[in-house]
């Protein structure tokens, strides 16, 4: 756990693991609901395969502007002066403002944004977003739970949302109002500044929070960002379809490799590993035949 801030109470908590020797990491920020540790099968499976990750959970912030500064120090922190960022959900909205604001000293190397979107009216609850310090926790609770998905779901998925769920009891009042307040206050993403950021957009086909319109428009706002399509994962994905989240990460990561933005150690990258993850590439973004 680490304070950054002035205020004692601003306490990040974080998984920093994989070799220490890389400088430019892959950082996870969750969605409302989450904590540093919903991305487990990613810190287990992606060390194991030489990449340092970091998993975070923020303090309380109650806007952007505090958030990405605090973010800032952090990494200062760290002594990280470029990093990878992986963001779900608001995580992702949170790691695209941290780009813009960084725009003019780039602290931002590349952007995962899984289920994520680029303007908060979406939600259409900007006129209640200074409301929901005042509410209490149970009632906050049921809001995010309302976004979860129900109706028949496979084992995996079940597991996923259980486990979301387990995580959320774990979050305090004060915690979820200001992730509500930075998930709905009238706020978007300015393109211009961050678009020469190499972007995955990873996004699901089935039941999620986000909406078609959501959707659309993320692709509208990075058109050359490559997109990492799953048929099946809901909210989570990075929990109940982990294998193929992880294949995409690595994906992503590869353009970095054997460069000083490598986010794994060199040793363990083979020429025959390169090889058979070009292959991969290259099929995972030939056409699918509809």
């Amino acid at each position: 756990q680490i304070i950054v801030d002035d205020d004692d109470s601003k306490v990040w908590s974080l998984y920093d693991a994989g070799p220490r020797s890389i400088r430019c990491p892959l950082i996870f920020l969750p969605p409302v609901s989450g904590t540093a540790d919903v991305f487990f099968q990613q810190i287990l499976a992606l060390t194991g395969w030489g990449y340092r990750v970091i998993a975070l959970q923020y303090p309380v912030y109650w806007d952007h502007l505090e958030f990405c500064d605090g973010f800032r120090k952090l990494l200062d922190h760290l002594q990280l002066d470029k990093v990878h960022l992986f963001g779900a959900s608001l995580g992702g909205f949170l790691a695209q403002k941290f780009a813009e604001y960084t725009h003019k000293s780039p602290r931002v190397q590349s952007l995962i944004l899984c289920n994520s979107f680029s303007d908060t009216s979406i939600f259409n609850q900007t006129w209640t977003a200074n409301s929901f310090w005042l509410m209490p926790a149970f009632m906050l609770k049921k809001i995010v739970l309302g976004n979860f998905a129900s109706g028949p779901l496979d084992p995996e998925m079940a597991d996923g949302i259980d486990f979301m769920v387990d995580r959320l009891e774990s979050l305090g009042q004060s915690e979820l109002a200001s992730r509500l307040t930075l998930n709905c206050q009238n706020s978007y993403v300015e393109p211009h500044k961050i678009r020469d950021i190499p972007v995955t957009i990873m996004d699901v086909f089935d039941q999620s929070a986000l909406s078609t319109e959501a959707k659309e428009e993320m692709y509208k706002l990075y058109p050359n960002a490559r997109r990492a399509h799953l048929k099946t994962g809901g909210n989570f994905p990075y929990l109940c379809r982990s294998a193929e989240v992880n294949l995409y990460i690595q994906i992503h990561l590869l353009q970095f490799h054997g460069t000083r933005y490598a986010a794994i150690d060199p040793s363990m990258v083979s020429a025959e590993e390169l090889e058979v993850q070009k292959l991969s590439l290259h099929t995972s973004n030939e056409p699918e035949e509809q």
